[in-house]
């Protein structure tokens, strides 16, 4: 087993004891770091290496934190208007997967740059980071 299969086994056992200490570190580590940053290199080399990403110049790595859980309607006091089917406003579901959310916030930001792909990073109880591979 070459390197990158061997970091792909060990990330398929995500409840392994030093799997959980290891994100949980990684965790604790990036909720210090603002919401958008740029990373060095990239936390899952061979994820990224399947995705697309070449250690060189033009490939970059940013990481994106997004809020976890439903979508609140935003309107004043939970006052809708209209018909009892559409006044809902705590248990709406955003339509959009958070991996595609956090492709769009890294696009905005980065404008010259391309989004070519994205990974699960590590997740806790309110926010889940992903790596989104920009090409420029």
């Amino acid at each position: 087993m070459g390197a990158y299969k061997y970091l792909e086994e060990l990330y398929k056992k995500k409840q392994s004891d030093a799997l959980r200490f290891l994100l949980r570190i990684r965790c604790w580590q990036f909720r210090q770091l603002t919401a958008i940053h740029r990373a060095t290199r990239p936390t899952r080399p061979d994820k990224a290496r399947r995705l697309g990403y070449k250690a060189k110049q033009g490939y970059c790595i940013y990481r994106v934190r997004v809020k976890r859980g439903g979508r609140k309607r935003p309107v004043p006091k939970g006052a809708t208007y209209g018909k009892p089917t559409n006044m809902g406003v705590n248990q709406l579901k955003w339509q959009r997967s958070l991996r595609s959310l956090a492709e769009e916030r890294a696009g905005r930001k980065c404008g010259g740059l391309r989004v070519l792909s994205s990974y699960w990073v590590c997740q806790d109880a309110t926010y889940k980071y992903f790596e989104v591979i920009m090409v420029d």
